[in-house]
């Protein structure tokens, strides 16, 4: 299945990235469907955006959750579970479609709450199995599954609607979850002690720098919110997915009724802004963990990356929605997308920073609050759409978000460890 000379460790990360694809290739065709759901069924904007949001009602319920859980019994465990629930949810989406709008809500919620243990379980794993120098590029390869995940559902999808009608989105992809839940059972444990597999050579490398091969007690969650490290890291987060739920969620809209693409086409024209993220999350992982090895101040290596990360979608998300022609919006956000991912070496990895141990419980406390802005910002902005027509107002909305977080990881972040 994989060469016996391959480092456990990099199996877990590649097999990680690869569950996050599966999670956004599930999460992501609804925003396509919808457009011919929202013609069988009648629905309005407003409903649209209700349909979109009630996914993140369950994704938020179970974040903290989740993490606790993954730091306890492990995060193979949880995250497996976690796949196989929301896989099964994504292939009754169309029967509960069709039995009612209320139907269709719960199992949106249900599936949000299977997807809520992803990141914490695998942030958990990683504290794990993951060394100090390869953090940055490990946690960079697991979110480029985000676009590329994204990148598969837009393009796929429509392919997938016109041929055998937008049910099939749900019954496919939802199938995808459980073949890799059985290759997951098999390849993975929750600690690299564990793994007959392990060398070692890689163990010695991965225990050096990882003090994390005993259970510890996890703070209260009044302990963390103690912590202005802890709320940069929170604030940054909610900031960061109030623009990727935005385009994510409406994005395909924009390109389709906005800037007038043709449906069949609005998969591979959306698909550029996320092939550069896919890409630039990658270089951006390995250039963090370059600049720590090269005797950079960790905290410093992680403002400067989420300078350049938020400066960049900022620029691009309050210029995109006052252009007309979709190949220029297309190419602004190409390069916002390109820029945004360098938060990947700033607050996205900086949980494992100041909370090695914890870090599950910590990515479950800010996913918490970056959950918030799928609820919110993606049911806001369809009735700003509903209200004033305005795309450059719902774009520059998320500008202004980003601007804020910045501002407050500046000024508030650490890369140092705090909780022990």
């Amino acid at each position: 299945m994989y060469p016996s000379q391959w480092p456990r460790r990099h199996l877990v990360v590649f097999l990680a990235f690869l569950s996050v694809f599966v999670c956004y290739i599930d999460r992501v065709n609804i925003s396509v469907a919808i457009i011919p759901m929202a013609e069988d069924l009648g629905w309005s904007l407003g409903t649209q955006g209700t349909v979109l949001s009630s996914f993140f009602v369950g994704y938020l319920l179970l974040q903290i959750v989740g993490g606790r859980l993954a730091d306890r019994f492990g995060g193979k465990v949880v995250l497996g579970v976690g796949v196989v629930v929301w896989s099964l949810f994504t292939i009754l989406t169309p029967p509960a479609a069709w039995m009612g709008f209320t139907f269709l809500l719960l199992v949106r919620v249900g599936m949000g709450m299977g997807e809520a243990v992803t990141f914490p379980s695998i942030y958990s794993l990683f504290s794990k199995w993951v060394p100090l120098s390869e953090r940055s590029r490990s946690v960079g390869l697991v979110n480029s599954g985000i676009p590329f995940g994204t990148v598969f559902a837009l393009v796929v999808t429509p392919i997938i609607v016109q041929n055998m009608g937008w049910q099939w989105a749900f019954y496919l992809f939802g199938a995808v979850g459980i073949v890799w839940f059985l290759v997951w059972q098999v390849s993975v444990t929750a600690r690299p002690q564990e793994h007959s597999a392990v060398s070692e050579s890689e163990l010695a490398l991965i225990e050096a720098t990882n003090a994390v091969v005993e259970d510890a007690n996890t703070p209260k969650l009044s302990e963390f919110l103690k912590s202005g490290a802890v709320w940069a890291i929170i604030v940054a987060h909610f900031c960061n997915n109030w623009s990727l739920y935005v385009l994510l969620s409406w994005l395909p809209t924009f390109v389709n009724k906005g800037l007038g693409v043709d449906y069949a086409s609005v998969g591979w024209v959306t698909m550029i802004p996320h092939i550069a993220s896919f890409i630039f999350l990658n270089i951006a992982g390995n250039v963090a963990d370059w600049m720590i090895r090269s005797g950079l101040e960790v905290g410093r290596v992680r403002k400067i990356m989420q300078t350049i990360g938020f400066g960049g979608i900022a620029t691009a998300l309050a210029i995109v929605g006052e252009v007309e022609s979709a190949w220029m919006a297309i190419a602004i956000m190409t390069v916002g997308n390109a820029l945004g991912a360098f938060v990947v070496g700033g607050f996205v990895v900086n949980h494992m920073d100041i909370a090695p141990r914890h870090a599950g419980t910590l990515m479950g406390i800010t996913n918490t609050a970056g959950t918030i802005p799928g609820i919110i910002g993606v049911s806001v902005s369809g009735y700003i759409l509903e209200v004033t027509g305005s795309w450059a107002l719902v774009f520059q909305v998320a500008s202004g978000v980003t601007l804020v977080g910045l501002v407050v990881f500046l000024l508030l972040s650490s890369g140092k460890k705090i909780f022990d």
